[in-house]
């Protein structure tokens, strides 16, 4: 029988933080161990210093103000001062270097994310939303990256300041040590089930803020949806449902990280309790000086706020190892459609293009049913259906955004698989309904980062998709910035936009998919020369929700529930009758009353 996966928490917790420290120091922080030592070196600086501190209260009580000696109070102003000077500078140079090794590992961590998640397939983003993603690239790396650098600043200073003022104290009385930490036993084990505890909830938290970017992200791209249909309060009050939830998860988890500190102050209390009545009665009785127990009482004064710091520190990792769980279970995510180890070249320029009996589904949702037509090389090829029939798949299977479950996808000859995915989609070009802009200048998205561009290339291919008719009218030309998703621009000029782009890319396969059913008559016109100007020379798929703009495409493929159900030139397939006869005297009708399918 096939044993359940173990939950990370059911492993011994000081092997799964180490394993977490580990993964971390080898990927991120290694190459920064000259920086970090240095800073470790400055921190041992300043936690010594406390225990200088504690150790110069004994002659100044019994030298300078029990026997008098006034000349002694100049040595020891001066070496106060000295300890001073040297706890501040050191404290600011491991700052600052601390800070820099942080930065400069977040940008590291964020930049890898980002370019993994680029590569993982259509599928895996399909079920990981975008505001999830951008939690994990944001808000994940800043808290890992903050809390990891807290710990080490905290741990190694403290350590240095709990030794030396430990130090201090045994070397007043051991016993009097003793005495102040009977109760530190008493929180091994409830320290353990805390940090456990710690663990959950801040993993809890960061799975909310997940959701709550999502819902964010939804809201702001749906913003004009949301208005029309008075959605407002719906959408505040789903959104304060989330924030509730994590305040919840914060506080609790807060509760388990102050709990440690908590109790080693009781404990203090208790060891205070203890220290001051066994050193009162040896005080009183002769057996020791007011300056020994006035450097020991400091140095335990001193070292209880650190190790209130250390107690927290562990309630610090668990909130650090929620998140690096978290980055690596999206660094860990492998891509399935991948280039191959022996790449080949396809043949022919256009080539031609060919599915053989592809079937594909999600999950147990079936797709594709033995799909098989041809696109001659260099012809236009329209793939007609309703919604649903599977026409984007096809695109999605040659751009090999999705793999088939079984049969062939060929472009030139040769199967998309066995070419990489860098060259594969260097052979096609795509214009969709949804022309996807960046919020940069109308010159950044047309190069959208080639470099050598001629200006006289680049005026070819804007006057080729009608960009230069729209030009005049921007207050910066080429230079105006097009606002987020393009905002700033028409529908129609977006899509001359992409076409732009595509003619710029020069790609022997071209991809439209219904590049033209969101547009008025005047924009559609305009866009269909451009695309008709775009098409000449080579293999051309089309997906058209208007079959008169396809009517002159050299074969017709038309789809139904997955199928391939007729093949042929328009006027074939309309005196063959069916499917496509259909559809098409459906929009004849609705053409000639004025409405629209």
């Amino acid at each position: 029988m096939k044993m359940p996966r173990p939950d990370p928490d059911d492993s011994p917790h000081t092997e799964a933080a180490r394993g977490l420290f580990v993964w971390l120091w080898q990927h991120y922080l290694k190459r920064h161990w000259k920086q970090l030592t240095l800073a470790l070196i400055l921190m041992t600086i300043e936690g010594g210093s406390l225990g200088l501190f504690a150790g110069m209260i004994e002659p100044m009580f019994d030298r300078a103000f029990v026997q008098g000696e006034s000349s002694i109070l100049w040595l020891v102003g001066l070496g106060m001062f000295g300890i001073f000077a040297m706890r501040g500078i050191s404290s600011l140079g491991q700052r600052v270097m601390m800070t820099s090794v942080r930065e400069r590992t977040m940008e590291r961590l964020r930049g890898d994310l980002l370019r993994h998640i680029m590569r993982l397939d259509g599928a895996w983003h399909q079920s990981h939303p975008p505001g999830y993603l951008i939690e994990r690239v944001q808000g994940d790396v800043a808290a890992i990256n903050q809390i990891w650098s807290s710990i080490v600043t905290g741990a190694g200073r403290d350590a240095v300041s709990v030794i030396a003022l430990f130090v201090v104290a045994m070397r007043v009385d051991v016993w009097w040590t003793l005495t102040a930490l009977v109760g530190v036993p008493v929180l091994i084990l409830p320290s353990l089930v805390l940090q456990r505890y710690v663990r959950k909830r801040a993993r809890a938290a960061r799975e909310i803020s997940g959701l709550m970017s999502t819902r964010l992200d939804e809201v702001f791209h749906g913003i004009a949806p949301i208005k029309l249909n008075g959605l407002e309060a719906y959408q505040s009050r789903r959104y304060d449902k989330l924030a509730r939830s994590r305040v919840r998860a914060q506080v609790r988890s807060s509760l388990g990280q102050g709990t440690i500190p908590a109790m080693v102050d009781i404990m203090a209390g208790l060891g205070f309790l203890g220290v001051l009545y066994v050193g009162g009665t040896q005080i009183a009785a002769g057996d020791k000086t007011v300056g020994e127990f006035m450097a020991f009482f400091t140095a335990m004064g001193l070292v209880f706020e650190p190790l209130r710091r250390l107690g927290n520190m562990s309630g610090l990792w668990q909130n650090a190892a929620a998140g690096i769980e978290r980055v690596r279970s999206v660094l860990n995510a492998e891509p399935k459609v991948v280039s191959p180890a022996r790449p080949r070249e396809p043949e022919g320029s256009p080539p031609e293009v060919a599915l053989t009996d592809v079937h594909l589904h999600y999950g147990d949702l079936p797709v594709l049913h033995g799909v098989s037509f041809t696109a001659a090389a260099g012809k236009t090829t329209a793939l007609v259906g309703a919604s649903g029939a599977g026409k984007s798949t096809v695109f999605n299977l040659l751009t090999r955004l999705i793999d088939p479950a079984s049969g062939e996808v060929r472009i030139g000859g040769l199967p998309v698989q066995q070419m990489t995915l860098e060259r594969l989609r260097a052979e096609i070009a795509v214009v969709s309904q949804d022309a996807l802009l960046f919020d940069e200048s109308l010159r950044d998205n047309v190069l959208l980062g080639r470099e050598g561009v001629t200006d006289k290339r680049l005026k070819e291919v804007l006057d080729a998709a009608h960009v230069s008719d729209f030009l005049p009218q921007l207050s910066q030309g080429l230079d105006t910035p097009v606002g987020t998703r393009g905002s700033a621009l028409s529908g129609g000029q977006r899509q001359r936009v992409a076409i732009a782009r595509a003619l710029l890319r020069d790609a022997p396969v071209l991809l439209l998919d219904e590049a033209t059913s969101a547009l008025d008559t005047r924009s559609e016109a305009m866009v269909q020369a451009a695309l008709d100007r775009l098409s000449e020379g080579r293999t051309t798929l089309v997906i058209a929700h208007r079959l008169s703009t396809i009517a002159d495409a050299d074969k017709i493929v038309v789809m139904e529930h997955g199928r391939v159900v007729a093949q042929g030139t328009h006027a074939e397939l309309i005196a063959r009758g069916g499917l496509y006869a259909d559809l098409h005297a459906l929009q004849m009708r609705s053409h000639s009353t004025g409405e629209d399918t």
